[in-house]
Protein backbone atom coordinates (compact mmCIF):
# COMPACT_ATOMS: atom_id res chain seq x y z
CA UNK A 1 0.00 0.00 0.00
CA UNK A 2 2.61 2.57 0.62
CA UNK A 3 4.77 1.65 -1.96
CA UNK A 4 1.44 1.97 -4.27
CA UNK A 5 1.42 5.56 -2.85
CA UNK A 6 5.31 6.40 -3.18
CA UNK A 7 5.08 5.70 -6.69
CA UNK A 8 1.90 7.70 -7.42
CA UNK A 9 3.15 10.72 -5.55
CA UNK A 10 6.28 10.74 -7.33
CA UNK A 11 4.52 10.08 -10.56
CA UNK A 12 2.21 12.99 -9.71
CA UNK A 13 5.17 15.26 -9.26
CA UNK A 14 6.56 14.56 -12.62
CA UNK A 15 3.82 15.11 -14.55
CA UNK A 16 3.98 18.81 -12.59
CA UNK A 17 7.58 18.66 -13.54
CA UNK A 18 6.85 18.27 -17.53
CA UNK A 19 3.97 20.30 -17.62
CA UNK A 20 6.39 23.49 -16.38
CA UNK A 21 8.73 22.21 -18.04
CA UNK A 22 8.65 25.26 -20.61
CA UNK A 23 9.40 27.98 -17.65
CA UNK A 24 13.26 26.69 -18.72
CA UNK A 25 13.64 28.09 -21.62
CA UNK A 26 12.61 31.54 -20.90
CA UNK A 27 14.62 34.24 -18.88
CA UNK A 28 11.90 34.24 -15.83
CA UNK A 29 13.74 33.59 -12.78
CA UNK A 30 10.72 33.32 -10.96
CA UNK A 31 8.95 30.41 -12.90
CA UNK A 32 12.34 28.71 -13.15
CA UNK A 33 12.91 28.61 -9.21
CA UNK A 34 9.48 27.10 -9.16
CA UNK A 35 10.27 24.46 -11.60
CA UNK A 36 13.46 23.70 -9.90
CA UNK A 37 11.90 23.25 -6.66
CA UNK A 38 9.53 20.36 -8.73
CA UNK A 39 12.00 18.68 -10.15
CA UNK A 40 14.26 18.49 -6.97
CA UNK A 41 11.44 16.97 -5.24
CA UNK A 42 10.54 14.86 -8.25
CA UNK A 43 13.61 13.35 -7.81
CA UNK A 44 13.89 12.68 -4.44
CA UNK A 45 10.34 10.88 -4.42
CA UNK A 46 11.39 8.82 -7.06
CA UNK A 47 14.48 8.18 -4.69
CA UNK A 48 12.06 7.21 -2.12
CA UNK A 49 10.67 4.16 -4.50
CA UNK A 50 11.52 0.22 -3.69
CA UNK A 51 12.82 0.23 -7.75
CA UNK A 52 14.97 3.16 -7.21
CA UNK A 53 16.38 2.00 -4.02
CA UNK A 54 17.06 -1.16 -5.29
CA UNK A 55 18.88 -0.12 -8.34
CA UNK A 56 21.12 2.20 -6.12
CA UNK A 57 21.80 -0.76 -3.43
CA UNK A 58 23.94 -2.14 -6.75
CA UNK A 59 26.12 0.61 -6.01
CA UNK A 60 28.87 -0.45 -3.63
CA UNK A 61 28.21 2.32 -1.16
CA UNK A 62 25.48 1.02 1.15
CA UNK A 63 22.61 3.52 1.84
CA UNK A 64 24.09 5.84 -0.99
CA UNK A 65 20.34 6.01 -1.77
CA UNK A 66 18.93 8.07 1.50
CA UNK A 67 22.64 10.44 0.56
CA UNK A 68 21.22 10.87 -3.09
CA UNK A 69 17.51 12.06 -1.79
CA UNK A 70 18.45 14.08 0.80
CA UNK A 71 21.06 16.13 -1.52
CA UNK A 72 18.15 16.01 -4.08
CA UNK A 73 15.27 17.61 -1.51
CA UNK A 74 17.94 20.22 -0.29
CA UNK A 75 18.22 21.45 -3.88
CA UNK A 76 14.74 21.48 -3.94
CA UNK A 77 14.62 23.12 -1.39
CA UNK A 78 17.13 25.95 -2.10
CA UNK A 79 15.23 27.02 -5.03
CA UNK A 80 11.38 26.94 -3.03
CA UNK A 81 13.03 29.63 -1.17
CA UNK A 82 14.77 31.28 -4.40
CA UNK A 83 10.93 31.09 -5.78
CA UNK A 84 9.47 33.08 -2.94
CA UNK A 85 11.99 35.54 -2.60
CA UNK A 86 11.60 36.45 -6.44
CA UNK A 87 7.75 36.77 -5.98
CA UNK A 88 7.95 39.41 -4.26
CA UNK A 89 9.65 41.00 -7.78
CA UNK A 90 12.30 43.95 -7.39
CA UNK A 91 10.77 46.83 -5.56
CA UNK A 92 11.92 50.07 -5.86
CA UNK A 93 10.31 51.16 -2.70
CA UNK A 94 12.53 52.79 -0.12
CA UNK A 95 11.02 50.79 2.85
CA UNK A 96 11.08 46.70 1.84
CA UNK A 97 8.33 45.24 4.17
CA UNK A 98 9.98 43.10 6.97
CA UNK A 99 8.71 39.72 6.09
CA UNK A 100 9.83 40.75 2.18
CA UNK A 101 13.39 41.40 3.76
CA UNK A 102 13.47 38.26 5.81
CA UNK A 103 12.92 36.42 2.62
CA UNK A 104 14.83 37.94 0.60
CA UNK A 105 17.89 37.07 3.16
CA UNK A 106 16.77 33.25 3.59
CA UNK A 107 16.97 32.76 -0.37
CA UNK A 108 20.29 34.65 -0.48
CA UNK A 109 21.51 32.56 2.53
CA UNK A 110 20.36 29.18 1.29
CA UNK A 111 22.75 28.71 -1.25
CA UNK A 112 25.66 28.96 0.85
CA UNK A 113 24.09 27.26 3.81
CA UNK A 114 23.12 24.61 1.44
CA UNK A 115 26.43 23.93 0.26
CA UNK A 116 27.73 23.71 4.05
CA UNK A 117 25.08 21.97 4.98
CA UNK A 118 25.49 19.07 2.20
CA UNK A 119 29.13 19.07 2.71
CA UNK A 120 28.49 18.53 6.57
CA UNK A 121 25.71 16.01 5.07
CA UNK A 122 28.13 14.01 3.40
CA UNK A 123 31.15 14.14 6.34
CA UNK A 124 28.55 12.91 8.64
CA UNK A 125 26.94 10.05 6.44
CA UNK A 126 30.42 8.76 6.05
CA UNK A 127 31.68 8.91 9.64
CA UNK A 128 29.06 9.03 12.53
CA UNK A 129 25.93 6.79 10.40
CA UNK A 130 26.70 3.50 11.05
CA UNK A 131 26.56 2.01 7.67
CA UNK A 132 27.87 -1.52 7.69
CA UNK A 133 25.08 -3.14 6.89
CA UNK A 134 22.69 -2.16 4.22
CA UNK A 135 19.20 -1.05 5.18
CA UNK A 136 15.43 -1.47 3.76
CA UNK A 137 14.62 1.61 5.47
CA UNK A 138 16.85 3.71 6.42
CA UNK A 139 15.42 5.81 9.53
CA UNK A 140 13.56 2.63 10.85
CA UNK A 141 16.81 0.23 10.54
CA UNK A 142 18.68 3.23 12.21
CA UNK A 143 16.40 4.25 14.72
CA UNK A 144 17.90 4.44 17.94
CA UNK A 145 21.64 5.72 16.80
CA UNK A 146 22.79 8.92 17.93
CA UNK A 147 24.74 9.33 14.69
CA UNK A 148 21.69 9.22 12.08
CA UNK A 149 19.61 11.66 14.90
CA UNK A 150 22.49 13.87 14.17
CA UNK A 151 22.72 13.77 10.75
CA UNK A 152 19.16 13.71 9.91
CA UNK A 153 18.64 16.84 12.34
CA UNK A 154 21.20 18.60 10.22
CA UNK A 155 19.16 17.59 7.20
CA UNK A 156 15.50 18.45 8.31
CA UNK A 157 17.13 21.90 9.66
CA UNK A 158 16.49 23.20 5.45
CA UNK A 159 13.19 21.99 5.35
CA UNK A 160 12.12 23.13 8.67
CA UNK A 161 13.25 26.87 7.82
CA UNK A 162 11.49 26.31 4.09
CA UNK A 163 8.11 25.20 5.54
CA UNK A 164 7.98 27.60 7.97
CA UNK A 165 8.77 30.58 5.48
CA UNK A 166 6.81 29.22 2.29
CA UNK A 167 3.63 28.56 5.12
CA UNK A 168 3.89 31.81 6.27
CA UNK A 169 4.35 33.76 2.68
CA UNK A 170 1.93 31.33 0.67
CA UNK A 171 -0.80 31.82 3.68
CA UNK A 172 -0.32 35.16 3.43
CA UNK A 173 -0.35 35.54 -0.47
CA UNK A 174 -3.30 33.43 -0.72
CA UNK A 175 -5.42 36.20 1.66
CA UNK A 176 -4.67 39.14 -0.94
CA UNK A 177 -5.05 36.80 -4.23
CA UNK A 178 -7.27 38.58 -6.80
CA UNK A 179 -8.93 35.44 -8.47
CA UNK A 180 -10.60 32.52 -6.78
CA UNK A 181 -8.18 30.05 -8.52
CA UNK A 182 -5.01 31.94 -7.30
CA UNK A 183 -6.32 32.25 -3.77
CA UNK A 184 -7.29 28.33 -3.68
CA UNK A 185 -3.95 27.10 -5.04
CA UNK A 186 -2.25 29.17 -2.70
CA UNK A 187 -4.50 28.08 0.49
CA UNK A 188 -3.73 24.88 -0.92
CA UNK A 189 -0.12 25.28 -1.00
CA UNK A 190 0.41 27.05 2.29
CA UNK A 191 -1.99 24.38 4.35
CA UNK A 192 0.89 21.51 2.93
CA UNK A 193 3.83 23.35 3.76
CA UNK A 194 2.66 23.24 7.63
CA UNK A 195 1.75 19.86 7.09
CA UNK A 196 5.37 19.43 5.82
CA UNK A 197 6.28 21.69 9.14
CA UNK A 198 4.45 19.26 11.44
CA UNK A 199 6.23 16.37 9.51
CA UNK A 200 9.58 17.78 10.44
CA UNK A 201 9.00 18.17 14.03
CA UNK A 202 7.53 14.50 14.34
CA UNK A 203 10.32 13.41 12.42
CA UNK A 204 13.00 14.51 14.60
CA UNK A 205 11.06 13.99 17.89
CA UNK A 206 10.92 10.45 16.81
CA UNK A 207 14.51 10.29 16.19
CA UNK A 208 15.75 11.65 19.12
CA UNK A 209 13.37 10.17 21.61
CA UNK A 210 14.32 6.66 19.75
CA UNK A 211 17.97 8.05 21.22
CA UNK A 212 16.89 8.40 24.23
CA UNK A 213 14.56 6.14 25.57
CA UNK A 214 14.60 2.60 23.40
CA UNK A 215 12.01 2.11 21.06
CA UNK A 216 10.33 -1.23 19.85
CA UNK A 217 11.26 -1.67 16.17
CA UNK A 218 6.97 -1.94 15.47
CA UNK A 219 6.63 1.61 17.29
CA UNK A 220 9.76 3.07 15.21
CA UNK A 221 8.07 1.40 12.12
CA UNK A 222 4.03 2.49 13.10
CA UNK A 223 5.85 6.29 14.03
CA UNK A 224 7.56 6.26 10.46
CA UNK A 225 4.95 4.85 7.98
CA UNK A 226 2.51 7.45 9.82
CA UNK A 227 4.64 10.27 8.81
CA UNK A 228 5.24 8.59 5.16
CA UNK A 229 1.54 9.36 4.60
CA UNK A 230 1.79 12.23 6.15
CA UNK A 231 4.62 13.29 3.61
CA UNK A 232 3.09 11.93 0.65
CA UNK A 233 0.01 13.61 1.35
CA UNK A 234 1.53 16.83 1.73
CA UNK A 235 3.27 16.94 -1.68
CA UNK A 236 0.00 15.82 -3.45
CA UNK A 237 -2.13 18.28 -2.16
CA UNK A 238 1.06 20.62 -3.41
CA UNK A 239 0.90 19.40 -6.48
CA UNK A 240 -2.85 19.59 -6.61
CA UNK A 241 -2.54 23.64 -5.16
CA UNK A 242 0.41 24.46 -7.78
CA UNK A 243 -1.93 23.24 -10.66
CA UNK A 244 -4.97 24.71 -9.65
CA UNK A 245 -3.84 28.47 -10.41
CA UNK A 246 -2.49 27.14 -13.94
CA UNK A 247 -5.69 25.66 -15.46
CA UNK A 248 -6.72 28.72 -17.01
CA UNK A 249 -3.95 28.93 -18.73
CA UNK A 250 -3.96 25.44 -19.34
CA UNK A 251 -7.10 25.70 -21.08
CA UNK A 252 -5.93 29.05 -22.93
CA UNK A 253 -3.30 26.97 -24.07
CA UNK A 254 -4.96 23.87 -25.74
CA UNK A 255 -7.64 26.65 -27.74
CA UNK A 256 -4.98 28.43 -29.03
CA UNK A 257 -2.94 25.28 -29.90
CA UNK A 258 -6.09 23.58 -31.67
CA UNK A 259 -7.00 27.41 -33.36
CA UNK A 260 -3.17 26.45 -34.73
CA UNK A 261 -4.06 22.92 -35.63
CA UNK A 262 -7.53 24.39 -37.29
CA UNK A 263 -5.84 26.66 -39.34
CA UNK A 264 -3.22 25.13 -40.54
CA UNK A 265 -4.62 24.05 -44.00
CA UNK A 266 -5.28 27.89 -44.66
CA UNK A 267 -1.98 28.93 -43.91
CA UNK A 268 0.00 26.40 -45.33
CA UNK A 269 -1.23 26.90 -48.65
CA UNK A 270 -1.44 30.83 -48.85
CA UNK A 271 1.85 30.92 -47.21
CA UNK A 272 3.44 28.17 -49.64
CA UNK A 273 1.67 30.13 -52.63
CA UNK A 274 3.05 33.07 -52.17
CA UNK A 275 6.58 32.50 -50.53
CA UNK A 276 8.27 34.97 -48.27
CA UNK A 277 4.74 35.85 -46.81
CA UNK A 278 6.31 34.22 -43.47
CA UNK A 279 9.19 34.81 -41.84
CA UNK A 280 10.29 30.67 -42.46
CA UNK A 281 9.13 27.96 -45.40
CA UNK A 282 6.15 26.23 -44.27
CA UNK A 283 5.84 22.96 -42.43
CA UNK A 284 3.31 19.90 -42.35
CA UNK A 285 0.81 19.64 -39.66
CA UNK A 286 1.91 18.24 -37.34
CA UNK A 287 5.63 19.52 -37.49
CA UNK A 288 4.69 22.73 -36.85
CA UNK A 289 2.94 22.01 -34.11
CA UNK A 290 5.96 20.62 -32.90
CA UNK A 291 8.33 23.40 -33.53
CA UNK A 292 8.86 25.48 -29.86
CA UNK A 293 11.14 27.95 -31.47
CA UNK A 294 8.61 30.69 -30.51
CA UNK A 295 5.56 30.58 -28.06
CA UNK A 296 2.25 29.42 -29.62
CA UNK A 297 0.40 32.37 -28.86
CA UNK A 298 2.93 34.42 -30.74
CA UNK A 299 3.13 32.15 -33.39
CA UNK A 300 -1.04 32.61 -33.61
CA UNK A 301 -0.64 36.10 -33.88
CA UNK A 302 2.10 35.27 -36.97
CA UNK A 303 0.13 33.05 -38.65
CA UNK A 304 -3.06 35.20 -38.85
CA UNK A 305 -0.69 38.24 -40.21
CA UNK A 306 0.28 35.97 -42.68
CA UNK A 307 -3.20 35.14 -43.99
CA UNK A 308 -3.88 38.32 -44.02
CA UNK A 309 -0.55 39.37 -46.16
CA UNK A 310 -1.22 36.28 -48.39
CA UNK A 311 -5.13 37.60 -48.93
CA UNK A 312 -3.91 40.76 -49.59
CA UNK A 313 -1.69 39.36 -52.89
CA UNK A 314 -4.64 37.53 -53.96
CA UNK A 315 -6.59 40.51 -54.37
CA UNK A 316 -4.31 40.84 -57.64
CA UNK A 317 -5.38 37.39 -58.81
CA UNK A 318 -9.13 37.06 -58.36
CA UNK A 319 -11.49 37.97 -60.66
CA UNK A 320 -13.95 41.11 -59.69
CA UNK A 321 -17.45 39.44 -59.05
CA UNK A 322 -15.90 36.41 -57.34
CA UNK A 323 -16.57 37.24 -54.02
CA UNK A 324 -20.15 37.87 -54.90
CA UNK A 325 -20.48 34.41 -56.99
CA UNK A 326 -18.88 32.54 -53.74
CA UNK A 327 -21.57 34.22 -51.64
CA UNK A 328 -24.49 33.03 -54.41
CA UNK A 329 -22.53 30.09 -54.18
CA UNK A 330 -22.72 29.19 -50.09
CA UNK A 331 -25.99 30.89 -49.42
CA UNK A 332 -27.26 27.56 -48.23
CA UNK A 333 -24.17 26.91 -46.04
CA UNK A 334 -24.46 26.13 -42.75
CA UNK A 335 -21.77 29.25 -41.70
CA UNK A 336 -22.23 31.02 -45.28
CA UNK A 337 -19.98 34.02 -44.54
CA UNK A 338 -16.74 32.20 -43.65
CA UNK A 339 -17.34 29.62 -46.21
CA UNK A 340 -17.52 32.66 -48.73
CA UNK A 341 -13.92 33.78 -48.09
CA UNK A 342 -13.32 29.88 -48.47
CA UNK A 343 -14.43 29.38 -52.12
CA UNK A 344 -12.93 33.10 -52.88
CA UNK A 345 -9.29 32.29 -51.21
CA UNK A 346 -9.20 28.31 -53.17
CA UNK A 347 -10.47 30.00 -56.16
CA UNK A 348 -8.12 32.97 -56.07
CA UNK A 349 -5.56 30.66 -55.60
CA UNK A 350 -6.66 28.50 -58.44
CA UNK A 351 -6.00 31.08 -60.53
CA UNK A 352 -3.17 32.75 -59.28
CA UNK A 353 -1.85 29.37 -60.60
CA UNK A 354 -2.47 30.22 -64.48
CA UNK A 355 -2.82 34.26 -64.42
CA UNK A 356 -0.60 36.53 -64.16
CA UNK A 357 -1.47 39.76 -61.54
CA UNK A 358 -3.70 42.40 -62.47
CA UNK A 359 -2.68 46.10 -62.30
CA UNK A 360 -5.43 46.65 -60.08
CA UNK A 361 -6.89 45.26 -57.20
CA UNK A 362 -9.99 43.90 -56.36
CA UNK A 363 -12.34 44.98 -53.55
CA UNK A 364 -10.81 43.81 -50.15
CA UNK A 365 -12.51 41.31 -48.44
CA UNK A 366 -15.35 41.96 -46.23
CA UNK A 367 -14.67 43.56 -43.21
CA UNK A 368 -15.39 41.73 -39.53
CA UNK A 369 -15.56 43.09 -36.36
CA UNK A 370 -12.71 42.01 -34.68
CA UNK A 371 -11.55 43.16 -31.00
CA UNK A 372 -8.28 41.82 -31.08
CA UNK A 373 -6.22 39.50 -33.22
CA UNK A 374 -7.27 36.04 -31.01
CA UNK A 375 -10.78 37.16 -32.49
CA UNK A 376 -9.48 37.27 -36.10
CA UNK A 377 -7.85 33.78 -35.71
CA UNK A 378 -11.05 32.12 -34.19
CA UNK A 379 -12.72 33.52 -37.31
CA UNK A 380 -9.84 32.44 -39.67
CA UNK A 381 -10.01 29.08 -38.19
CA UNK A 382 -13.78 29.07 -39.29
CA UNK A 383 -12.45 30.01 -42.71
CA UNK A 384 -9.76 27.40 -42.72
CA UNK A 385 -12.69 24.58 -41.62
CA UNK A 386 -14.83 25.53 -45.00
CA UNK A 387 -11.52 25.52 -46.91
CA UNK A 388 -10.57 22.31 -46.38
CA UNK A 389 -13.93 21.37 -47.86
CA UNK A 390 -13.76 23.00 -50.58
CA UNK A 391 -12.32 21.07 -54.09
CA UNK A 392 -10.61 22.43 -56.66
CA UNK A 393 -13.10 21.31 -59.28
CA UNK A 394 -15.12 23.34 -56.91
CA UNK A 395 -12.96 26.14 -57.28
CA UNK A 396 -12.77 25.92 -60.90
CA UNK A 397 -16.57 25.51 -61.93
CA UNK A 398 -17.00 28.99 -59.44
CA UNK A 399 -14.26 30.63 -61.73
CA UNK A 400 -16.08 29.47 -64.60
CA UNK A 401 -19.08 30.86 -63.44
CA UNK A 402 -17.85 34.68 -62.48
CA UNK A 403 -16.05 34.38 -66.29
CA UNK A 404 -19.91 33.82 -67.53
CA UNK A 405 -21.39 36.87 -65.64
CA UNK A 406 -18.76 38.99 -66.01
CA UNK A 407 -19.70 38.42 -70.35
CA UNK A 408 -22.42 39.13 -69.79
CA UNK A 409 -23.57 42.29 -70.84
CA UNK A 410 -25.61 43.85 -68.00
CA UNK A 411 -22.22 42.99 -66.08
Amino acid sequence: MFDYLKYLTAAVMTVIVIWRFPAVRYADAHRRALWGGYAGFAVALWLYTPAAMHAANRIPVVDLSALLRHFASTAAIMAALTYVATSYGRSSESVVPRHVAVSRWIARASYAAGAVGIALLTVLFFTVVDRTTPSQNFLIDHAGQWGVAVYMTVFYFFPLVTTAVCGYQWTRAARQAESTSMRIGLRLMGISMWMGLTHTLARITILWVAVVFPLSRSTVQLLIDATVIWMNLLFLIVAVGASIPTTRAAVARWKTWRTLYTMHPLWFDLVKAFPGTSLYPPGRRLAELRHIRVPIDVRLDRWTQDIADACEKLRYYAPQDLMFAAEDTTASHSDPEPAAEAYWIRAALLSAESTPASACATAPLRDKPFVDSYSEALWLARVSTAYSCVTRDQARELLLNVGRLESEPHR
